[in-house]
């Protein structure tokens, strides 16, 4: 399949995507303080999963046309890190708040330039290193004041970020041979099958209020997940990844505004860093791209 590469579109879908994750990230938040997050995310693959049949089913050749692909381990790993992912995101919202466990979670588009190489094929080279050691740090100082320094609650948010960073990779490598309707194919029902194997063992009936949250949360992620997917079939993931950090803005915005949340000082200063880092990182490749386009 030949993918196209239209930036300003991939940064319109990414900013859309950033928002949407960051809405259902404060539904998550207040669902799983009441229920069981296995169950939250559970009903949320339920409705994912329908969708995504829905939407094949409507496609040339329905749905087994749409689920047909060459990769069908990478597909179904994809789903596994995703599903799982959530999983351990929504724990940290509960564990640290959106707050802190975005200022966390902000690392993943450095630990995307670190694993690109083994996972795309492109050349990491010193400027890389240079922004992951730094974002390292900006972690580091995230983390070290306080009573949660390297507790395990600190540290489920960065492994939600490395999980997600894998789920971002594999869904570009998948989209060189797959169209975005099978991606999203996958991912709606292998993880369906994965969170339902886990979450029906934690049912727990809800109130009205709370099932219609659910509903809310349920058409945000299928929305969310359907963003991204687009966003790295239309764009290059280094001329994207930088806006990826307004999900950090909006749902910090939210967390404060909403939940009556704080950023600490020792947050501020370290996600300054993480973000520096990615942005230094972004303009390095930027730069690197326009020189061999207009070689001097």
């Amino acid at each position: 399949m030949i993918q196209r590469s239209d930036t300003r579109l991939g940064i319109m879908l990414m900013t859309a995507t950033t928002f949407v994750f960051a809405l259902q990230d404060v539904i998550s938040r207040v669902l799983a303080s009441e229920y069981n997050v296995m169950m939250v995310v559970m009903i949320r693959y339920w409705f994912f999963a329908a969708f995504v049949v829905a939407i094949a089913a409507r496609k040339p050749g329905g749905v087994r046309a749409v689920a047909k692909t060459k990769q069908p381990v990478v597909q179904i790993i994809r789903g596994l890190l995703l599903s799982a992912q959530i999983n351990v995101m929504v724990l940290a919202f509960v564990l640290l708040g959106l707050v802190e466990s975005h200022a966390i979670f902000a690392s993943y588009p450095l630990i995307i330039a670190a694993l690109s190489g083994p996972i795309l094929g492109e050349k990491v080279g010193w400027p890389r290193v240079f922004a992951i050691m730094a974002g390292f740090v900006g972690i580091v100082i995230i983390l070290q004041p306080g009573v949660k320094v390297f507790s395990p609650a600190a540290i489920v948010p960065l492994v939600a970020a490395i999980g997600f960073a894998l789920y971002s990779l594999l869904t570009r490598y998948a989209g060189r041979k797959d169209t975005a309707a099978t991606s999203f194919f996958w991912t709606g029902t292998v993880g369906m099958v994965f969170s339902s194997a886990v979450g029906v063992w934690f049912w727990q009936n809800m109130t009205t209020t709370h099932y219609f949250w659910m509903a809310v949360l349920c058409v945000s992620g299928a929305l969310g997940h359907w963003l991204l997917i687009r966003t790295y079939e239309v764009a290059e993931a280094s001329a994207v990844q930088p806006f990826a950090y307004l999900q950090l803005v909006f749902a910090s915005m939210a967390g404060i505004f909403f939940l009556g949340e704080t950023l600490p000082v020792n947050v501020a200063i370290g996600v300054s860093i993480v973000i520096a880092a990615g942005l230094f990182t972004f303009w390095r490749e930027r730069r690197k791209s326009n020189a061999g386009l207009n070689p001097q």
